[in-house]
């Protein structure tokens, strides 16, 4: 899956100031409704809706090579979510980088990314996912 960024600065100040937030200790996620969904939905060449999505890590958590790890991290666990559940389309999605995604795994920075969707309401119920067990 490509993930589609968030290039504009006004983007992520909206994100912060009115969306959804939810935090664990090595993300920070705010989702927000995206208004130009429908627009982009036209252009993609395959008809889908889509996220966008901004990943941010400041110079708080440490130097260069501490930053871009942090965000590789993020990246890959929000690409393998994105693969095993279904993420709600449509939305501006920024997740910032807080110091334990530097130094966490990234099967942990998974865990919490998950939780953080979870908790801002961005997974869908699926219906292929596995009920209890039924007795015959």
């Amino acid at each position: 899956m490509k993930l589609y960024p968030i290039s504009e600065n006004h983007l992520y100040q909206k994100a912060y100031k009115n969306g959804r937030r939810a935090s664990s200790r090595s993300v920070t996620v705010y989702v927000l409704r995206d208004r130009a969904a429908a627009k982009l939905k036209k252009q993609d060449p395959a008809g889908r809706m889509i996220n966008r999505v901004g990943i941010s890590a400041s110079k708080k958590i440490g130097g260069a090579v501490e930053r871009n790890r942090a965000k590789r991290v993020i990246r890959e666990a929000l690409r393998q979510i994105d693969r095993e559940y279904d993420v709600k389309k449509g939305w501006l999605v920024v997740i910032a980088a807080r110091y334990h995604a530097t130094v966490l795994k990234m099967q942990d920075v998974y865990r919490d990314l998950l939780y953080c969707l979870g908790k801002a309401e961005m997974l869908n119920e699926r219906s292929d996912a596995p009920q209890g067990r039924t007795e015959d």
